[in-house]
């Protein structure tokens, strides 16, 4: 696993057979729940089809942002896992950062436990709300403050508690002491220091993680990109995003668990509401 504030470089493909048409570095600042995506299938396949390099930077999508707007961070492709996170970057207030985004793809919010946990048979066999405030059951979840998927789990405990009037449940949504770095919550989960922890079915299924549905709740990441404005390398940006919402991109994420969303749905920050369109970006099928 790579740490929170590692810059990743994606390696490309390389080999004389391959025939570039391009040359350069895209820098791509993307959700931590895309990791192992990105790292080990989306880059590899842009460089081949294209032969830009991909350098990516993963971490929480707000944090993200935060680092956008406050630029400390550099940025060519902006790829967040809630539509919300982009208003951060809208606007003059907020530097003007995107002027338009895409939700281009959907992966559902579960339960990811530990195969050798003590409580694994209970949660194959029992409602994951009467599990997980057992007495010693270890929870992960991720910080709602810089990530969307934080966010969600607190949804999922406190909707849950409300629902069926467990109460225990609240008191996990709001204790720190279960709040992990998004890139290190899947490493401490194989590693069995937690019982289970919320991911998104994506990383939950390139850590081969085993899992359990979040029942009673309908909650799922909502990916979406954009390229910066002022990015320093725009054309391989466009090149980037127009391979991501090609068909070749879209069957990369069904394969490794995002169900894409076609067309993608363009929102301009112009406008308080959004339109379902065929992104102006031209996608293509290779």
């Amino acid at each position: 696993m790579v740490g929170a504030g590692l810059v990743v470089p994606l390696a490309g493909v390389s080999g004389a057979a391959n025939t570039k048409k391009a040359s350069g570095t895209v820098n791509v600042l993307y959700a931590g729940s895309l990791l192992d995506l990105m790292a080990q299938h989306l880059s590899p396949a842009f460089h081949q089809a294209t032969g830009y390099t991909v350098s990516g930077y993963s971490a929480g999508s707000s944090a993200l942002a935060s680092e956008v707007s406050g630029k400390t961070l550099v940025g060519d492709v902006f790829i967040s896992a809630s539509p919300t996170v982009n208003a951060s970057l809208e606007g003059a207030s907020n530097g003007n950062w995107v002027s338009s985004y895409r939700e281009f793809g959907i992966s559902p919010l579960v339960l990811g436990y530990y195969a050798k946990s003590k409580f694994a048979k209970d949660l194959q066999t029992k409602s994951w709300f009467n599990v997980v405030d057992l007495p010693g059951f270890l929870l992960g979840r991720t910080d709602p403050a810089t990530d969307p998927k934080g966010v969600l789990a607190v949804d999922a405990l406190e909707g849950t508690a409300l629902t069926h009037n467990i109460p225990a449940l609240n008191a996990l949504a709001t204790s720190t002491s279960s709040v992990f770095p998004e890139t290190a919550l899947v490493g401490d989960l194989q590693a069995g220091q937690l019982d289970a922890g919320f991911f998104y079915g994506v990383e939950a299924a390139a850590a081969h993680l085993k899992t359990v549905s979040l029942t009673g709740t309908d909650l799922f990441a909502q990916y979406t990109v954009a390229i910066l404005n002022r990015a320093p390398h725009h054309a391989a940006a466009k090149a980037f995003v127009q391979f991501l919402l090609s068909s070749a991109g879209r069957s990369i994420l069904k394969k490794y668990g995002v169900t894409p969303v076609v067309p993608p749905v363009v929102t301009k920050a112009s406008s308080t509401t959004s339109s379902t369109t065929t992104s102006s970006v031209t996608t293509t099928t290779s």
